[in-house]
């Protein structure tokens, strides 16, 4: 008998044609292939997704979510024209409009504002990726109230990293994939670039090297790490000072590092009760001196030849001057730090905080390795090889959303630094146009004038009280307080305090909140009940208390509800976007990169590009750069600001292809630019120099390209900063010092907090009596924020959440999977389903965000298991902390930078019987765009 095979075409033609363009179901910014079918009416529609080999951050790796895109431009909760509200707000009664009637209304709310009172709009946008051209519009409308989400997601891990080393973990920089030894990640969830840590998490693990998670929660990447540390929530900071304090004491630091490179050796004086105090000894020009080693004389740290002394101090006017690394020694090497210290709170044996330390310095020193690579620093000195010591580390929310959040980031980078592992073989590697000092970015500006631009970029560094954003009188310039006494280094605004603060009028009230893609009445506040009520409340008259709100989205979010005019945007597929220099750029270590979106299908429906919107806005409000002198708009859409907008001269959003086509960084606009990103895959990427991939802080080799690429107009060498001076000068000014002063309520805050060195405090919010469980959210690595939570395939992956709870609080409450238990807090309560999770600090629960819905949203039945046994901590969460009986509304966040602390919550568990759904349950709203089908099905092609 003769058994004949079936005939099978093993590489059948899953297209037409491919069309490459950038994804936007995370924020990796990942490479993708679109394959594009013919359909029955010959319209090209999407097929199938795939990644992009050639792509620089991805390099052919897909994640589920990047592969469900196809699901998001055929999502039924698309919106399909511009909205005007004509029911009560929160309702969903809304009736389709023309993008022109939409336009008039925009324009007739926001002109008379920008002419009378600009700072009456607040404009707040989401995780949009396109923040250089959004606060640039709103710096030409002339407000004061400008941010985008970093001040509810991780400021304090950017800026802790800038004020200290000028970059940090994510989109400043990456660890050494190909040389590191020894990994530890801290507090990383696996939805943040997720596919760049997966691809170096398998190099690394193939080569034999280890990697320790350390993380309440062991999921993700913590499940596949060598070693597991289930520290308690909100203590970081502390377990990370307990390492230095263990790598002190042992000599396991980089000496000859510290001495070249950071601000270690220089001196600060000590001089208690006066304002020098505390402060660094400088010369003239402002530059900080050491003491050199070889002449025993104060010279500029930068002088070439010198050689700093870590040990002399120095005596003027009968002023003590001391060196950072005795302070650092004094207070680090303190039994405050000690392992059996802090090992209780921590939740870790001190026998294992030593063992950690013992790994990390063994594999930093006893395992150094030295490329033979020749490189000049800024001193003018010939290095013959580039030497590292290959641990890593890498970080994100998990340790930045509490109020210490700042100063255990800081302690973080400290720890790096005092180890020699940054911009080294091995260690952490900036990512360009990072590192840059903070001095050389922006410091925020507030200056209103009716009628004419803001007086500079928003957001930015400050320096000392005389960089804050305040009015004469001292009161806050902005509504959310970012850059005052509240929160002075917030340097990406308070967005989770704008509605609160709007509603309170508290600094004052305005009159028109514009937001982007900020699911606000939903899973992005803390407060989520409250936050609908504000934006539904009415005052004496029957008027709302914020009188306007103008929405922009691609979906039909719980937060299109609660707008008076809907925008809306197109999904991904459908748009031009620029992944820029200027903004979040997807640069790896050996290379400067970015890239753009185009639309590789047309709209179905009438939805217009936001940044396109927002064009067309500026040329009606005649703002200045979107007009000419005849007033004719400058630009015709995004495209066209993408390749025609400078920023300055021979700068603009993209690098590559300028002038002529053949300049990189810097030239001239270049109207075929767009087309040659298309040509080229999407994206464009131009590698540094060999010798300029180490050091680059230092290295005039990469200092040089860097100008040349124009990243910066001139060289900018720095020190790593241990001690972050302008700290201090908060600390001054609450002590008394200076012509700025804070309010004295904040005095004693502002003193103990905001230290030049990293320290740790206690974050456990006044009135948590009885509640003594730590509660997280994290969000999936196959969703992001909520905008995939509806995506027809990534439903089926999550499409309700349990509140996972360790062994022993199960046991404590009788509880078995599948079992509901009602979670309060000092705030609120949530009655929830649970589940068991061995693997999992035994004091804290946890449950993914974003996956519980609203019961109408998202074109989802009602009945979906979203909206059913799906749930938000944040009904938990409050934006403010319980109140002190001072009548003051004090923010429950960072008391540094402002970040929302969503980590620091505590919650009581009881075990209840099984409601019907999940609790709280809110009334339905009216979709505009009405249910998705029971399946969805269709077949691409002919």
């Amino acid at each position: 008998m003769v058994h004949r095979q079936p005939v099978l075409d093993t590489s059948p033609e899953v297209s037409d044609e491919v069309r490459q363009t950038t994804c936007y179901m995370c924020a990796c910014r990942c490479g993708i292939n679109v394959h594009m079918k013919a359909g029955a009416d010959g319209e090209k529609q999407v097929a199938y997704i795939e990644g992009n080999r050639d792509h620089p951050v991805n390099k052919g790796v897909l994640c589920a979510k990047g592969s469900a895109g196809i699901m998001q431009v055929n999502a039924p909760s698309r919106l399909r024209a511009p909205l005007k509200r004509v029911g009560p707000r929160g309702s969903g009664d809304f009736e389709e409009i023309s993008w022109d009637e939409a336009l008039e209304i925009a324009t007739g709310w926001l002109k008379p504002l920008r002419e009378e009172a600009p700072e009456k709009l607040a404009f707040f946008t989401g995780r949009d990726q396109s923040q250089s051209f959004t606060g640039w519009w709103a710096q030409q409308f002339g407000t004061p109230n400008y941010a985008a989400h970093g001040g509810f997601c991780s400021v304090n891990m950017a800026t802790a990293g800038i004020y200290t080393m000028g970059g940090s973990f994510w989109e400043f920089g990456q660890p050494d994939w190909d040389q590191t030894k020894l990994l530890l990640l801290f507090g990383v969830a696996e939805d943040h670039d997720s596919n760049p840590i997966k691809m170096g998490l398998g190099k690394i693990k193939a080569r034999g090297a280890r990697v320790i998670g350390v993380n309440p929660v062991r999921t993700g990447y913590n499940a596949v790490a060598d070693d597991w540390v289930g520290i308690t929530p909100g203590t970081d900071g502390l377990f990370i000072l307990s390492l230095v304090h263990e790598l002190m004491k042992a000599g396991k630091i980089d000496l000859d590092y510290l001495a070249r490179y950071t601000n270690a050796p220089c001196l600060v004086a000590e001089a208690p009760g006066t304002a020098q105090h505390g402060l660094l000894l400088r010369d003239e020009d402002g530059k900080a001196l050491v003491i050199d080693r070889a002449s025993g004389k104060l010279t500029p740290f930068d002088r070439p030849g010198v050689r700093p002394d870590l040990t002399a101090s120095h005596d003027r006017d009968g002023v003590t001057y001391r060196p950072v690394l005795h302070l650092m020694a004094d207070r680090y090497l303190s039994q405050e730090y000690a392992p059996e210290t802090v090992a209780e709170r921590c939740g870790i044996p001190a026998k294992r905080i030593r063992a950690v330390a013992a790994e990390i310095a063994r594999v930093a020193f006893d395992e150094a390795i030295e490329l033979d690579r020749e490189w000049t620093d800024f001193r003018g000195e010939t290095h013959k090889t580039m030497v590292g010591r290959p641990v890593s580390f890498h970080a994100m929310r998990g340790i930045s959303a509490h109020a210490n959040g700042f100063q255990t980031c800081r302690a973080l980078h400290v720890l790096q630094i005092l180890l020699g592992t940054v911009e080294v073989p091995g260690g952490f590697r900036f990512k360009p146009p990072y590192p840059k000092p903070s001095e050389i970015h922006p410091k925020p500006h507030c200056c209103v004038t009716p009628g004419a631009p803001l007086d500079g970029p928003h957001l930015g560094f400050v320096h000392g009280p005389e960089d804050l954003a305040l009015k004469e009188d001292g009161s806050p310039a902005r509504i959310d307080k970012a850059f005052t006494w509240e929160n002075p280094m917030s340097a990406h605004g308070l967005m989770h305090m704008v509605i609160s603060n709007a509603h309170a009028g508290d600094p004052y009230k305005i009159d028109t909140l514009f937001m982007y893609m900020a699911n606000m009445a939903w899973n992005s506040s803390m407060n989520t009940k409250g936050v609908m009520e504000m934006l539904t409340d009415t005052d004496e008259s029957g008027a709302y208390v914020i009188p306007r709100i103008i929405y922009s989205d691609a979906y039909s979010s719980e937060m299109v509800a609660y707008a008076d005019l809907v925008l809306p945007d197109t999904t991904y597929l459908e748009r031009h976007d620029c992944i820029s220099l200027l903004d979040r750029p997807i640069c790896e270590a050996d290379a400067m990169a970015d890239a753009i979106r185009w639309p590789v299908v047309e709209p179905d429906r009438d939805v217009r590009g936001f940044q396109s919107v927002l064009i067309d806005l500026g040329a009606r409000l005649g703002l200045p750069g979107f007009i000419d002198e005849a007033g004719k708009a400058v630009y015709a859409d995004y495209a066209d600001y993408i390749v025609k907008h400078e920023r300055k001269p021979g700068i603009g959003p993209l690098a590559g292809w300028r002038g002529d086509g053949t300049e990189v960084g810097r030239g001239a606009p270049n109207p075929e630019q767009m087309q040659r990103y298309i040509d080229n895959g999407g994206f464009f990427e131009t590698h540094i120099p060999e010798a300029a991939a180490y050091y680059k802080p230092w290295n005039a080799a990469y200092q040089d390209w860097a100008v040349s690429m124009g990243l910066f107009d001139s060289a900018q060498p720095y020190l790593f900063q241990l001690y972050v001076e302008p700290l201090r000068h908060f600390q001054l000014a609450a002590e008394g010092h200076g012509d700025r002063q804070p309010p004295d309520h904040l005095r004693d805050r502002i003193k103990s907090t905001m230290d030049p060195l990293p320290i740790w405090y206690e974050t456990d919010q006044q009135g948590n009596d009885g509640y003594t469980v730590n509660a997280l959210t994290q969000r999936p690595m196959a969703m992001y924020h909520s905008w995939g939570s509806q995506n027809a395939w990534l439903r089926q992956l999550h499409g309700h959440n349990p509140l996972y709870m360790p062994t022993r609080l199960m046991r404590e409450h009788g509880l078995r999977d599948g079992d509901w238990a009602l979670v309060s807090s000092p705030h609120g309560e949530i009655t929830v389903p649970v589940m068991e999770m061995a693997a999992l600090n035994d004091n804290t629960v946890w449950t993914w965000n974003a996956i519980g819905k609203r019961k109408g949203a998202w074109a989802l039945e009602e009945d979906a298991p979203e909206a059913t046994r799906g749930f938000l901590l944040n009904h938990l969460i409050h934006e403010l902390l319980p109140p002190k009986g001072d009548g003051l509304r004090w923010a429950n966040s960072d008391p540094i930078t402002g970040q929302a602390a969503w980590f620091d919550l505590k919650v009581r568990i009881e075990k209840v019987a099984p409601p019907a759904e999940s609790r709280p349950s809110f009334p339905p709203i009216k979709s505009p765009v009405g249910t998705g089908p029971k399946g969805l099905r269709w077949k691409v092609g002919k």
